[in-house]
C-alpha cells in the first residue's frame, strides 16, 4: 500500500509518501517539505501565534492534495514538541481539525524516542546489540537506550535547535557570553539524565540521527547524500570540539556555506553542535554512527506492525 507519513515538526512540515506492506522494507517514493520555524512563531507567553496557526493550516491543506494525487492509501498525521508543548495547543489542532480536516496525532516526547528506537533497531538489526540513540530536533532531544525493539529507557529534553537558538542566541554571530550561557544550560540539563542510562550495560552501538546530526557529519567529512543511504556516515566527538569554536564566531551566511549545510538550518547549526558535543561528552561516546530512518520511518513501522495482526 501506499502510506504518507505528515509530520508537523518544530521546523518544517513534512509529507513522506513511501510504498510499504507488511514484513517489507519502506520505499520511500515522494518528499515534500515546508519551512515552518513554529520556534520563531511563538507569542511571550509559548502560544503559537494566528499568522503560525494560519501558515500550518495552509501548509497541511497542501500536503493534503500532494498526498491525493500521489495515490496516498493512507496518511499518518503527527505532531511533536512545538505543537505539544504551545500553550495553545488545544486551539491549533482544533483550527487544523476544522479547516483542514486533519486530526494530528501530538507525540510525546517519551513516544518521539520510543519510536525512533524502533526505526534505528530495524536499520541495524540485531547484531548491533544493545543501542544508545540520540536525535536532535528542532525542539528537543530525545535520548533511548535498549536491546529490544522497545527501549529500556527513553526520555526526551527541551534541548531542540531551533527551540535554544530563538531562546538563547540572538546575534549573529552569537555573543560569547550567549554562547558559554547556553553550553552551560545544555550540559547541565543532559547530565541530569546520564543515571538513569548509565544503571544499565554500556552500549554495543551509538547512533544519531535527525538533520541536525548528519549536518554535523556531513560538516566534518562524512560522505554526500548523493552516495547513497548505505555509505557509513559518522561523527566524531572530536570532530564535534574542533568545529564548535567555529561555528560560535561564524555569521549565519558562512555556516550556510559550509558542506551538507542547509540556508534554512545554518542559524540552529551551532546550538545544535552545543547539543551534540554535550551529549557525546556527558554519556562518555567517541563518535555515533548516523541512521537514514528515524522518527517518520517509526511512525510507519508501527503502522504495517499493526496491519500485521489485523
Amino acid at each position: 500500500m501506499r502510506l504518507g507519513v505528515l509530520d508537523v515538526g518544530s521546523n518544517t512540515v513534512h509529507l513522506l509518501v513511501v510504498d510499504a506492506h507488511p514484513g517489507a522494507r519502506p520505499l520511500p517514493a515522494y518528499s515534500h517539505k515546508t519551512a515552518l520555524r513554529l520556534a520563531e512563531l511563538l507569542e511571550a507567553d509559548g502560544s503559537i501565534s494566528e499568522e503560525g496557526i494560519d501558515r500550518i493550516c495552509a501548509t497541511l491543506a497542501e500536503a493534503l492534495q500532494i498526498s491525493e494525487d500521489k495515490g496516498v492509501e493512507a496518511l499518518l498525521p503527527f505532531a511533536t514538541s512545538a505543537v505539544r508543548e504551545a500553550a495553545n495547543a488545544e486551539r491549533v489542532l482544533d483550527r487544523i481539525a476544522t479547516e483542514t480536516g486533519v486530526k494530528l496525532e501530538v507525540l510525546s516526547g517519551a513516544d518521539e524516542a520510543r519510536l525512533t528506537f524502533l526505526a534505528v533497531r530495524r536499520w541495524f538489526g540485531w547484531s548491533a546489540g544493545r543501542l544508545l540513540v540520540l536525535d536532535i530536533g528542532g525542539g528537543s532531544l530525545e535520548i533511548a537506550y535498549g536491546l529490544d525493539e522497545d527501549p529500556d529507557a527513553a526520555v526526551s529534553l527541551p534541548l531542540g535547535a531551533g527551540r535554544l537558538t530563538s531562546g538563547w542566541l540572538p546575534g549573529d554571530p552569537p555573543d560569547a557570553e550567549d554562547v558559554r550561557a547556553l553550553r552551560r544550560h545544555v550540559r547541565a540539563e543532559i547530565a541530569r539524565t546520564v543515571g538513569e542510562f548509565n544503571r544499565f550495560s554500556p552500549p554495543d552501538h551509538v547512533v544519531a540521527t535527525s538533520k541536525t546530526f548528519k549536518q554535523l557529519a556531513r560538516m566534518a567529512g562524512a560522505p554526500r547524500s548523493a552516495e547513497g543511504l548505505y555509505a557509513r556516515r559518522v561523527l566524531g566527538r572530536g570532530a564535534l570540539e574542533e568545529w564548535v569554536p567555529k561555528l560560535a564566531v561564524m555569521p549565519e551566511q558562512e555556516r550556510a556555506a559550509l558542506p551538507g549545510v542547509s540556508e534554512g538550518r545554518a542559524r540552529q547549526l551551532l546550538a545544535g553542535a552545543l547539543v551534540a558535543e554535550a551529549a557525546l561528552d556527558l554519556f562518555a561516546v567517541s563518535e555515533v554512527e548516523i541512521c537514514p530512518w528515524a522518527l517518520r520511518e517509526g511512525i510507519i513501522l508501527r503502522r504495517l506492525d499493526r496491519l500485521r495482526t489485523v
